[in-house]
This record gives C-alpha cells, structure tokens and sequence, in this order.
C-alpha cells in the first residue's frame, strides 16, 4: 500500500476523481474546522494590504474594505502558501518541474519573448484579481464552496466562468494564434 501511495505522488498528472475527493474533503474539513467556506481569492487582497501598509503604515487599516476582510495571515493565507508549496513538491516527485519564463505551449502559439508573456500573464492576474472582488469570490470560493452548499449565485458565477474561459481562449487563440 505505501508502494503504491508513493509511486500515485510521483504521476505528472493525478485523477481528476482522486483529485475531486481530495477537494471535498477538504471542503467539509474547511467547513468542520472554521466555520468558512474554502475559499482564496481573498487572501490575495489581504496581502496586497499588508504590502500596502509596508509603505503606508497603519492608516491602510483604516480604509472600509482592508476593516471588513482584516490584515493578517490566517488559514486562508496558509491555504495559498500551502497550495504553491504542495505544486512545486508535487512537480519535484513527479520529475516534472523545470524553471522557465516562456511555457512551451505559449511559445508554440506566440514565440518565446518573455517579456510578451509576462505583459500578458500580469493582465489576465489583474483581470482575475478584479473579477474575483467585483464577484464576491474566486472559482474556489464560487466554484467549490458555493455550489458545495447550492448557492443560486456560485452557480452562476461557476457557468459564467466556463463560458467566459472558453470565451477568452478561443479569442486569444483566434487572434494572436
């Protein structure tokens, strides 16, 4: 049994059934736990306060938004660090890590300038940032915990981003490809 766990962390790419699992179990142990959704997006928001109040001092605090989410690392926080943390263990079982600035697929469709690529990954970040806010939650926050707990809202948001990816990546490819 150990054998097998080992050599199922070491795939490239996992079962989205197993994957799946894992995510609800989490969900209900985020739920069990704190009381709060599983959710992400937020804890980027947090962190750009903080970073903020680096330059600013404590008057950032007092801005109505950084009051109503608060500054401080919490468990959501740790989730995001775990999640970067658990990929790059992830890709060094696997053997599938390597460092890079241009993927090969984007290279592939628009050439390997690095400064092209991160141009349009800082815009799609912003863009993601952005929506996340305006919506009221991310694809974790909507898409996992929303619909977990049926929420009319999350149900939308999780078709409107369905749509709105194959939107984009058709127009991306479409124009630029």
């Amino acid at each position: 049994m150990e054998g097998n766990l080992i050599e199922f962390l070491k795939e490239v790419r996992w079962s989205s059934y197993a994957v799946g699992t894992g995510i609800g179990i989490l969900s209900c142990f985020s739920f069990l736990i704190s009381g709060k959704p599983l959710a992400c997006s937020t804890s980027f928001a947090k962190t750009s306060g903080m970073i903020e109040r680096l330059f600013s001092g404590k008057k950032v605090e007092l801005k109505p938004y950084y009051r109503k989410i608060g500054l401080a690392v919490d468990w959501q926080w740790m989730l995001v660090l775990g999640i970067v943390i658990g990929s790059m263990i992830s890709a060094l079982l696997s053997g599938d890590f390597s460092w890079q600035w241009v993927p090969s697929l984007w290279a592939a469709e628009f050439g390997g300038n690095p400064l092209l690529r991160v141009i349009v990954a800082l815009f799609g970040g912003v863009c993601i940032g952005f929506g996340s806010r305006w919506a009221g939650g991310c694809t974790s926050g909507h898409g996992i915990s929303g619909t977990l707990q049926l929420a009319v809202s999350s149900w939308i948001s999780a078709v409107c981003f369905f749509i709105g990816g194959i939107l984009t990546a058709n127009a991306v490819f479409s124009l630029f490809g």
